[in-house]
């Protein structure tokens, strides 16, 4: 895919503005420490970042904010590109999504997989069900939430100190129910993929600072999805904007392990037909290249057709389906997943 810039983004984050326990100056400045290109900031139920005039650049690192459509514990959606917060009282999740899509926004509903925990069912976030009751409405889904997929999965004390201390040891993949999941809405129709921190970092402010179990840079470190866009950023808050949104909305992403190695310089793609984009099948080849040699394994419609092992991938389609990549790498004595694709759709 030639021609695009690929820009390292954390998604998926709370501040002071809602439940989060950083301002947003302090996020974007641990976004810029962690070499961050781009925070999207996604308080609950609020614009107030935008409303303040707190979008734009800090150093080297572009902030941008939605919110997340809160419905008590369900059916949450980042909600980006509005320029009011979408009011979900009364509405079932169908209608959230419509509300999005009719405010001139895109949504992508946040940690729709996950499940209570049986170990943690007083701890917030962790001990109810936050899954989607209304999978088909949806435009964009998180495939890979960090804190909700990996925070419920511990089995007890020692396992979530494991997780709070060394995160990049102890993920290993996704849960597969959520690509099982996401490999049956894109059989239907194109369904955008990201990966998402949920980063409140929980603690509490004391005197203007922050006692947290994880710093935001910390958490930055660990999951990042990669935006292909179709020029350079260049300054103007519009204009970047406009460039980052319709990366995310085309598909144009990948879910990137930053902990396991940073993603830059992925491409997936068809013989005319990007990431994300979806075209009648007409024998294309598809093309994976990666930043450093890797495991790497082609997928049509969630079954393996090709595998390899090194920094590139060419696979002549054999049908018409749903194409995506997975690529693994071992750190710390275990393969764990580095990069998931958004799919090339050959109808």
């Amino acid at each position: 895919m030639p021609g695009f810039h690929d820009l390292s983004c954390v998604v998926h984050l709370h501040s002071t503005h809602s439940d989060g326990t950083g301002t947003v100056e302090e996020i974007a400045r641990d976004g810029e420490r962690a070499e961050v290109d781009v925070v999207l900031l996604t308080d609950h139920d609020t614009l107030a970042a935008v409303r303040l005039g707190e979008e734009g650049w800090y150093g080297r690192t572009l902030l941008l904010a939605g919110h997340e459509v809160s419905p008590l514990t369900r059916n949450h959606m980042l909600a980006f590109g509005v320029d009011e917060e979408v009011d979900w009282e009364g509405l079932t999740p169908a209608q959230i999504a419509d509300a999005v899509r009719e405010a001139g926004g895109f949504g992508i509903a946040a940690h729709p997989f996950s499940s209570a925990s049986d170990r943690f069912r007083r701890v917030r976030s962790l001990g109810e069900s936050m899954r989607w009751d209304d999978l088909e409405c949806l435009d964009g889904v998180e495939v890979w939430s960090f804190v909700s997929d990996n925070g419920q999965n511990v089995s007890g004390v020692a396992d979530a100190l494991r997780f709070i201390a060394r995160p990049e040891r102890y993920v290993t993949h996704p849960p597969r129910r959520n690509l099982d999941e996401w490999d049956r809405l894109a059989a239907r129709r194109r369904v955008v993929g990201i990966g998402g921190l949920d980063a409140h970092q929980f603690g509490v402010r004391v005197l203007g600072r922050a006692l947290r179990l994880m710093s935001y840079h910390r958490s930055f470190r660990q999951l990042r999805t990669n935006v292909l866009v179709r020029e350079s950023l260049d300054g103007n808050l519009e204009h970047d904007r406009e460039l980052v949104f319709e990366a995310l909305r085309e598909g144009r992403c990948y879910i990137a392990a930053h902990a396991v190695a940073p993603g830059r310089g992925f491409r997936f793609s068809a013989e005319g037909v990007e990431m994300g984009a979806e075209a009648p099948f007409a024998d294309q080849e598809l093309h994976v290249e990666l930043p450093r040699p890797a495991e790497v394994r082609l997928l049509r419609d969630g079954h393996e057709v090709a595998a390899g092992q090194g920094p590139a991938l060419s696979h002549r389609a054999e049908g018409p389906g749903v194409y995506r990549v997975e690529a693994y790498l071992e750190t710390y004595g275990q393969r764990r997943t580095w990069i998931l694709s958004n799919p090339v759709y050959l109808r």
